[in-house]
């Protein structure tokens, strides 16, 4: 009988010696996801108000909030440049707001190293308050006519949806940080 036990045990950790994440996925897929994501609302539906929130800049501030040092503070460059492809904003709205919210993040990571999950939700409340608002605030600028009024349901949805985006972007940090790579060759 033990023998068998042994047997399983040395099994389930054989398959994992000598194993690895593969870099390439490693790096790939926090970007691949924000860009993912920045492209899901189009996919969900068309509305006429804004009730989807920017699941792109949810992401963002998710990875950046659960491994700090993983996205450089330039990543809201290119990624902000990819969203404003396909949210349909004033090219550059979200190359300024997403590089804008990066430096912040950068800050307040040095300045408090240590957060707990009500700062980590109150940080993005206010990312995510300041980031819809401005981005309102270049649409009308463009030519856009919209009242701040009209952002309500989507700052509320934003903020309440934030908890299960930071879950789903820790189950893509679980499956990034999969060793499968032998590295015995």
């Amino acid at each position: 009988m033990p023998s068998r036990l042994v047997n399983a045990v040395q099994s389930r950790f054989r398959r994992r010696i000598n194993r690895a994440p593969s870099p390439f996925v490693a790096r790939s897929v926090p970007w691949l996801s924000i860009m993912f994501a920045s492209v899901l609302p189009a996919w969900l539906f068309v509305a006429s108000a804004p009730y989807v929130p920017p699941f792109g800049f949810l992401t963002l501030l998710a990875w950046r909030q659960l491994r700090p040092g993983l996205l450089p503070v330039w990543a809201g460059f290119p990624l902000g440049f990819f969203d404003d492809l396909y949210s349909g904003q004033p090219l550059g709205s979200a190359i300024l707001l997403w590089s804008l919210a990066m430096i912040v993040l950068e800050v307040i990571e040095l300045r408090f190293p240590w957060r707990n999950f009500a700062l980590e939700w109150a940080l993005a409340t206010a990312l995510i308050l300041v980031y819809i608002v401005a981005a309102l605030g270049a649409a009308n600028a463009a030519g856009g006519g919209a009242h701040v009024g009209v952002l309500a349901p989507q700052v509320i949805l934003a903020v309440l949806v934030y908890p299960f985006v930071g879950r789903v972007v820790a189950a893509f940090d679980k499956f990034r940080l999969i060793p499968f790579m032998d590295m015995s060759r």
